[in-house]
């Protein structure tokens, strides 16, 4: 936790900054019946090591007033496809945006798929909402493509744009149909404030309720690309940059020393394997990094102290929601791993989810398990806006009645990566390119369970007791599984919930085979379409000695046929098949694996 006396201070000198921000004369809209929504999403942040202790006014306004969702997870450990999943409800897999640039991902797959007429500004736009977005929507949006077309949906837009994105002093926005503008020498998240305080006022003096959604950059790290003579580009990463009066803060202030940080052992699976030890320069770079990430954070807790004065002062604050997310976790040097995300691990994937409003308890922390596929079905129901089919996620439970009533029925969380990732070294973090990142995961939580699975299209596989080994160090999944491994591989005598690891890894699988190509209702309800007439709806019961056969020798195993930097139907493996009656298909043995 924050030592309180830094606590103090960062209370003290931002309400002080607060105090000095002068408003405009605002015209107070009373009797308002129907809600706002306020949705702020950063880039990049932590929840594993504790960015949301360093800041105080967020604290203040949203987690002692609002409900926390310590298990909220991302469900695509990367920008761009992990905000495609968040604004349209749907898997990965099923939009087809699994990268950050072309041809797998970025701005123009989102465009290609035709989800620019199908995302949730257009449907709320269609409900009469007025809409608004400022920063980052997402990667390859750029001063080339910005208008081939221009995202649909909002009433009013200011769009960070590429190359632009990520440079902290050098921002460039390009607003409603206009062309884009830079702002040399301007801190990015101090004007995507000002816009978003621009938009508040249109929003408030349209007189209609509105969607205003508020996207910085931090705490990403900071990307310089510059055009050279011949044509090519030279692209230089960089810590995160905070603005100028938050530089000093924190000098004392490491990454979390957790069991994980830097080990002696390795650990992980795949690629992560075969990483070495971080030097001490290397760890030293990445406490420093760290220490760039909450003070580039400091922007955003003073824009959020701000947000709250001017929905004081419009009289809205009892009658708007508010949403504090991020796209996507982050690590820096668990595992020894060099800073970045892509990764299934904790840190990567568990994210803060914050919701502040009308009938949702103050200062109140749940674990009931939700993920981004999630928000954009919460966001219509509090719109009063009908569910949408194709939505892979449901509703969040936003009240104690309804967190309370629905609390042992949300148990997991689909989790998927295609493509490679860099690795960074010597401080830059493009450094070295690393393939066959493509991994399907599931987090699975329950009354007396804690558990997450992955299969890699490397053929690793892994399996933590996340209550036993919250950091995850310990693989319960025998190393060195191959297509000829056989049950008498299976050495390991560790029981989870009375059972062998062999049989829970089973049910595991099962699980994920129908999660890694689910749609609708399959997402939601993935043991119902497993076993239909099985009266099976959660683990404990799917771990019944009945079915062990079913589990073990009737549901092909998942496996990849291939490392793809997409998602290529063919080189993923068998397919869940609804209505189909799994046989053993030749092969009785459940532990011949991928």
């Amino acid at each position: 936790m924050l030592p309180n006396i830094i606590f103090s201070f960062l209370v003290a000198f931002l309400n002080k900054l607060s105090s000095a921000t002068e408003f405009p004369n605002l015209r107070t809209r009373q009797n308002a019946t129907q809600p706002n929504i306020v949705f702020i999403l950063t880039d990049d942040q932590d929840l594993q090591m504790d960015s949301m202790n360093y800041l105080p006014l967020i604290k203040k306004h949203l987690s002692d007033q609002g409900t926390f969702y310590s298990q909220h997870y991302c469900t695509v450990a990367v920008c761009c496809p992990s905000r495609v999943n968040l604004w349209t409800g749907r898997a990965a897999h099923n939009t087809n945006v699994t990268d950050l640039v072309p041809p797998y991902g970025g701005y123009p797959k989102f465009i290609s798929q035709g989800l620019n007429d199908n995302y949730l500004p257009v449907w709320l736009q269609q409900a009469g909402y007025n809409t608004y977005y400022v920063g980052k929507l997402f990667n390859s949006h750029s001063t080339e493509n910005y208008n081939q077309p221009f995202p649909a949906g909002f009433t009013g837009s200011e769009f960070l744009l590429d190359p632009y994105t990520y440079q902290y002093y050098n921002p460039g926005f390009q607003r409603n149909k206009d062309p884009p503008v830079v702002y040399p020498g301007n801190y990015s998240t101090d004007l995507v404030a000002q816009k978003a305080f621009g938009f508040l006022d249109d929003a408030v003096n349209s007189g209609s309720p509105f969607f205003l959604a508020i996207a910085p950059i931090a705490p990403h790290a900071n990307v310089n690309v510059t055009f050279n003579a011949n044509g090519t580009s030279t692209v230089l990463t960089s810590g995160p940059m905070p603005a100028i009066k938050y530089q000093s803060l924190f000098p004392d202030a490491v990454v979390p020393r957790t069991k994980n940080f830097n080990p002696d052992t390795p650990s992980g699976a795949g690629w992560v394997r075969q990483l070495p030890q971080l030097s001490e320069p290397d760890v030293e770079r990445n406490d420093e990094w760290y220490r760039n990430r909450l003070r580039a954070l400091q922007s955003v807790d003073e824009m959020v102290d701000q947000l709250m004065a001017r929905l004081e002062q419009y009289n809205l604050l009892d009658n708007t929601y508010i949403f504090y997310t991020t796209d996507n976790g982050y690590h820096v040097g668990q595992h020894r791993l060099q800073p970045g995300k892509s990764c299934g691990y904790e840190e990567d994937i568990n994210v803060p989810l914050v919701v502040r409003g009308p009938g949702i308890a103050r200062n109140m922390t749940t674990d009931i398990v939700t993920s981004h596929t999630d928000l954009a079905p919460t966001i219509l129901k509090i719109f009063g806006i009908p569910m949408r089919e194709e939505f892979d996620g449901s509703a969040i439970p936003l009240t104690p009645e309804d967190i309370s009533e629905i609390a042992t029925g949300r148990e997991h969380v689909n989790v998927e990566f295609w493509g490679n990732r860099y690795n960074p070294e010597d401080g830059n973090a493009y450094g070295k390119y690393l393939v066959n990142n493509t991994y399907k995961a599931i987090r699975l939580i329950g009354q007396g369970y804690n558990l997450y699975y992955s299969v890699w299209c490397s053929h690793d596989h892994e399996l933590y007791d996340m209550d036993a080994d919250p950091h995850q160090m310990e693989n319960l999944f025998p190393l060195g599984f191959t297509k000829n491994s056989t049950l008498a591989s299976w050495t390991a005598n560790e029981t989870i919930l009375g059972v062998s690891t062999l049989n829970l890894a089973s049910r595991l699988d099962a699980l994920m085979f129908v999660l890694k190509s689910c749609q609708g209702d399959e997402c939601r309800e993935p043991w119902a379409a497993l076993q239909p007439d099985g009266n099976v709806s959660n683990l404990k019961e799917a771990l019944q000695p009945k079915f062990d056969n079913f589990y073990q020798n009737q549901v092909p195993r998942v496996q990849f046929s291939r490392c793809e930097p997409g998602h290529i139907i063919d080189a993923e493996g068998p397919q869940f098949e609804p209505n189909v009656i799994y046989s053993d298909g030749g092969d009785p043995q459940w532990a011949i694996w991928t």
